[in-house]
């Protein structure tokens, strides 16, 4: 991946210094596993510990001979040991060293990631609390439906990001995996027992049948959730960028001080970390497809899926995790603008709201047949400036079955706060009030039973009439 997309801790999992470093490892705890059962002589495992070093120059000198990146490390790791250095990579064969140190790399990667989306859904949170009674236009088709917060909004991506970790984690879980079954996965120069041996060091678990290779099914649900995860910053990116755009105008990304948006047009604001994360998850979506070609290798292994691994697990891990970390700070420094949310509403006149009066017609008795036809006849024959509730208002039918007062409840947006700060509180998202958990407790705790907010206005509309 190219730098300005690496963050360097996660840049350093993935360093040709470190992958030798991994396979160093495989082989200093094969070693020491073999010298245990008697395989080795025990001070061969010693020096093996000791001596073991390796320099990538050397090895992509000796490889220019061997045409094996595997053998080349090998050998320079064996020139460094000395004469127990023939112990070294005893019985194993060069995916035995390769896939378990791949799990030990991505175990690696996937805990860095991890704290990423960590932070990603801690920054959703905080702010779907500042904004969760704040109302907006809630869309479907790109129209106007019914009013929803901004915080409301905000929350349902922090739920699916907490998936997408969840699913992060089970994909780690099912690649902590280790193989040293030899050529074509059959243990005959060794046995199980170096395996589970080595597995137990490294905090892996021996792969259940392997070929010559760690099944591609487990690394493909690895590029599998990285691309679910991009999936779900790029709905929230492309959400952003909608919400941006100079007729909406309800947020804004955050503009340092000297920052330009455009080369000719001084006064541009684009949303250009939002537009940057949509493209970095069309890439990992790329990767996950390579990935899931490379579960059909031949027979008991090939090499094609070498050359794709070489570039996928890299790129997708560096990517998803700056494509998160990026959307941190778009959250963190995102600037709302409650006026416009509030000015946008109004385009639409009121008509947010058709649903509740269609509901509240027919709570007095109208079917909902009629109810419907009656309040889209009202909606549709809106003038330029006019309001739904006016026309409601003033419409003969409408005043026969509620008051100016229950027209009011309907169109000033309480119950949708009242409603949205429920759910806030269901998802764990806010912590309950205390005069919502008495309401939620049974009489025989709260003390009392209380009527319905329907049957409360029932009455109150008997009285009335």
């Amino acid at each position: 991946m190219i730098e300005r997309y690496t963050r360097p801790e996660m840049g350093a999992v993935w360093t040709l210094e470190n992958r030798f470093q991994k396979m160093l490892d495989v082989e200093i705890a094969v070693a020491e596993t073999q010298a245990e059962l008697g395989i080795i002589p025990r001070e061969a495992a010693a020096k093996i510990r000791a001596k073991s070093a390796f320099d990538v120059a050397r090895i992509n000198e000796i490889e220019k001979t061997t045409r094996h990146d595997v053998i080349a490390f090998v050998s320079n790791v064996a020139e460094n040991v000395g004469s127990q250095g023939r112990y070294l990579h005893f019985g194993l064969t060069s995916s035995d060293v390769i896939d378990t140190a791949m799990s030990l790399m991505v175990r690696d990667a996937g805990r860095l990631l991890l704290k990423t989306l960590t932070a990603l859904e801690t920054a959703l949170r905080k702010r779907s609390v500042e904004f969760a009674d704040v109302l907006s236009a809630g869309r479907t088709h790109g129209m106007h439906a019914e009013p929803t917060s901004f915080g409301m909004k905000l929350a349902g991506f922090w739920s699916e990001t907490a998936r997408n970790r969840e699913r992060l984690v089970r994909a780690l879980a099912q690649m902590e995996i280790g193989k040293l079954s030899g050529a074509v996965g059959t243990y005959s120069t060794q046995t199980h027992l170096v395996e589970e041996g080595v597995c137990q060091r490294l905090k892996l678990q021996p792969e259940r049948l392997a070929t010559q290779v760690i099944p591609r099914d487990r690394h493909a649900e690895i590029l599998w959730a990285l691309s679910m995860i991009g999936a779900g910053l790029e709905r929230l990116a492309v959400e952003m960028r909608h919400l941006q755009r100079t007729e909406v105008g309800e947020v804004v990304e955050g503009f340092s001080k000297g920052q330009k948006g455009s080369s000719a047009m001084p006064h541009k604001k684009n949303p250009i970390s939002s537009e940057n994360v949509t493209g970095a998850a069309r890439m990992l979506r790329a990767y996950a497809g390579a990935a899931m070609e490379d579960i059909a290798l031949w027979h008991e292994r090939d090499i094609s899926h070498s050359s794709v691994e070489r570039v996928i697990f890299p790129d997708a891990f560096i990517l998803c995790d700056y494509a998160t970390d990026r959307m941190v700070k778009l959250i963190e420094g995102l600037e709302i603008n409650r006026e416009r949310m509030r000015a946008n509403m109004d385009l639409s006149q009121g008509q947010l709201f058709s649903s509740h009066l269609l509901l509240a017609l027919v709570e007095k008795g109208l079917s909902r047949e009629d109810a419907y036809a009656h309040v889209q006849r009202l909606s549709h024959r809106m003038k330029p400036g006019s309001q739904l509730r006016d026309e409601a208002l003033r419409d003969k039918e409408v005043g026969l079955l509620l008051t100016e007062e229950e027209v009011d409840d309907i169109f000033e947006g309480s119950r949708h706060r009242e409603a949205i700060h429920s759910a806030l509180e269901r998802a764990g998202v806010i912590a309950p009030s205390a005069a919502r958990i008495a309401k939620s407790l049974p009489k025989s705790v709260s003390g009392t039973q209380k009527r319905g907010p329907q049957t409360t206005r029932r009455k109150a509309t008997q009285k009335a009439k």
